[in-house]
């Protein structure tokens, strides 16, 4: 990489509601699968690293769990990783979604947002979803809430716009090093990155609470020279979510194996055998210690 006398870099929040596209960004941002997307609130579950880098800055953005109320403790662990984050940025990309009007939660947000004194980028997700007569009234609306920086209407799913929001992004960014190496896309270890995945076909294939009463806990993974083999246990909290997983004659169980196998192959670039089990720990989103167990800060 050319030498840059002023070169930019900065910590960049996605903070917003659930589903309104945070981690399909990310995802497009960096050209490939690093954060789980489902139609299911709360699929986020911890801050998530995306490390953006090009000869002329280097935007590392963080990925929080959508801001809810919560119902259990694990619920709010998330929450306060999400609104913990907004002080250690360089600046913030509050993230709606253009089809719905706006919501509560996202009026506690801006207020939050003020409160911070950081550049803010009013990102509108699902514009390509909107008649176009309907977003400059939205727009009017959320300006109503906070004085933002810019305002930037996008596609995550596409990819419409993104350029436009990084160029924008990069205006902000302060002078500084490259806190990362260039080739680095995530601080998540490819084991994490396999567990989520597991997790992220669990959330596609499951109704109901089913999948958000889940953690996956990888308890081996073995790299050989042609093939990766992984043993996982899927942790759910009620006996009745087992049988449910497991499905009649294992047939649930062996399309999430397969589903999942087919993208931590694409992840790690080789065959992957790939053991699950599934275990029960009830109530464990409540439990400080179980939450700690699975990798979150109780």
């Amino acid at each position: 990489m050319k030498k840059n006398n002023h070169y930019k870099s900065g910590f960049v929040g996605i903070i917003g509601m659930p589903n309104v596209g945070k981690s399909t960004l990310l995802n497009q941002v960096i050209g490939q699968k690093i954060a789980i997307i489902s139609d299911k609130p709360q699929t986020t579950r911890n801050k998530i690293l995306a490390i953006y880098t090009t000869d002329e800055e280097q935007i590392i953005f963080t990925d929080t769990p959508g801001i809810h109320k919560p119902h259990n403790r694990l619920g709010e662990y998330m929450v306060r990783v999400a609104e913990n984050c907004m002080n250690d940025m360089d600046m913030l990309l509050f993230m709606i979604d253009a089809t719905r009007s706006i919501q509560e939660t996202e009026r506690r947000i801006a207020q939050d947002i003020g409160k911070t004194g950081l550049p803010c980028i009013l990102v509108m997700n699902k514009v390509d979803l909107v008649r176009k007569d309907r977003l400059l009234p939205l727009i009017a609306d959320y300006s109503n809430l906070h004085d933002f920086d810019v305002i930037v209407p996008i596609s995550a799913k596409s990819g419409d716009g993104v350029d436009i929001l990084l160029n924008k992004i990069k205006a902000y960014l302060p002078e500084g090093p490259k806190f990362y190496y260039e080739d680095q896309i995530t601080d998540q270890q490819e084991k994490q990155i396999a567990a989520e995945i597991i997790r992220e076909k669990l959330l596609w294939l499951l109704d109901k609470e089913v999948p958000h009463g889940i953690a996956i806990e990888i308890e081996k993974m073995q790299e050989k020279e042609k093939i990766t083999s992984i043993s996982a246990s899927i942790y759910c909290e009620k006996a009745s979510h087992k049988g449910i997983i497991i499905g009649k004659n294992g047939e649930m169980l062996k399309k999430i194996g397969t589903m999942a196998r087919s993208d931590i192959e694409k992840m790690l670039d080789k065959k992957v055998y790939l053991e699950l089990w599934v275990k029960v720990k009830t109530d464990w989103r409540n439990s400080n210690k179980q939450i700690k167990s699975f990798g979150f800060e109780a």
